[in-house]
């Protein structure tokens, strides 16, 4: 998928917390710091706004010409196995002109395991 034109939605659980959504916000910032040309937003799946729809909706009415999806999960739980995949093809049938790519849940990311075991070992 082409940088140009992107966007990006870092897709995470919810709380109805307004502080959970620190740390997601943190990402989107540092997305957007890394490559200015990129739009990103932040969505949830519950318990807090904007949801997915209303998140990809946004960055497509801004010009997104491609949407990249990363879920912000450790594991494969049932969000993700039942919920993602239905909201997805809703997400995919509001904007068939837009490419709807999915990517591994950051969880499944050998780069991010590694960055949890080196943490939790204190180096």
């Amino acid at each position: 998928m082409q940088k140009r034109g992107l966007g990006i939605v870092l897709l995470a659980h919810g709380s109805r917390d307004i502080r959970w959504r620190a740390p997601v916000e943190a990402v989107a910032r540092r997305v957007a710091d890394r490559d200015a040309s990129v739009e990103v937003r932040c969505a949830y799946l519950e318990l807090s706004q904007p949801d997915l729809k209303t998140a990809v909706a946004d960055l497509v009415a801004g010009g997104a010409q491609a949407v990249r999806i990363m879920p912000l999960f450790l594991g494969m739980g049932k969000h993700l196995r039942e919920d993602l995949p239905r909201l997805l093809e809703e997400v995919r049938a509001l904007h068939p002109q837009v490419p709807v790519e999915l990517t591994p849940s950051v969880g499944e990311e050998p780069e991010v395991l590694e960055l949890l075991a080196r943490l939790a070992l204190g180096s």
